[in-house]
């Protein structure tokens, strides 16, 4: 199915709100998936026979995590954070608040965090200085999207979906003041949905 015809199916499913908002599919489901599997195969490999723990940051990577842990074919431990750095604008703050943290320990075991898109780097950046001082074995970054044009600071994530540019995407876990997060593909965002907001 091409993204054209997933984006009709999602419209007549679940009604055309949405999809209305949406100029562009970016990125269709099937894209999407192929990227996890290759993905989940790429860090099965690297990590096969570590104490693994996936960090799914709230509340974007969602559904990202849950797809790519289910093509990680190794024993996984999966935690969340939920860190705070656009409130409800389009652009990043600057400023990251931590609300929610860390459940496990991860003192000696191998860290990936798992990123829904990233921009400026710098919640990115803050994330791994938090997590580092806590003495992992390791810390590694898997993100769906990454916005190259964007970044403010000097970081890569180790595993990479897909780099975009700079254009305001929703779907498949990123959202818009909470909406648009259940849309299975990534669509660019018509601006007359988030400017006047």
């Amino acid at each position: 199915m091409d993204s054209t015809n997933s984006a009709l199916l999602y419209e007549t499913e679940r009604g055309v709100d949405a999809v209305d908002d949406v100029q562009r599919v970016l990125l269709s489901e099937e894209e999407i998936a192929r990227k996890v599997k290759q993905l989940g195969a790429a860090i099965t490999e690297d990590y096969q026979g570590k104490d693994l723990v996936l960090v799914g940051i709230l509340k974007g990577a969602i559904i990202f995590l849950a797809d790519l842990m289910r093509e990680i074919k190794t024993p996984v431990n999966v935690d969340f954070m939920a860190v705070s750095s656009y409130a409800e604008g389009t652009t990043s703050s600057g400023v990251v608040r931590i609300l929610k943290d860390l459940d496990l320990s991860i003192e000696n075991r191998h860290i990936l965090i798992v990123e829904d898109i990233v921009d400026t780097g710098l919640t990115l950046e803050y994330l791994v200085d938090i997590l580092r001082s806590r003495h992992p074995a390791s810390i590694g970054v898997a993100a769906l999207l990454d916005k190259p044009d964007r970044r403010l600071v000097d970081i890569i994530p180790d595993y990479l979906g897909f780099s975009i540019p700079d254009e305001f995407v929703v779907g498949y876990g990123l959202d818009f003041a909470e909406q648009y997060r259940s849309l299975p593909y990534v669509g660019i965002l018509k601006p007359d949905a988030y400017q006047d907001a």
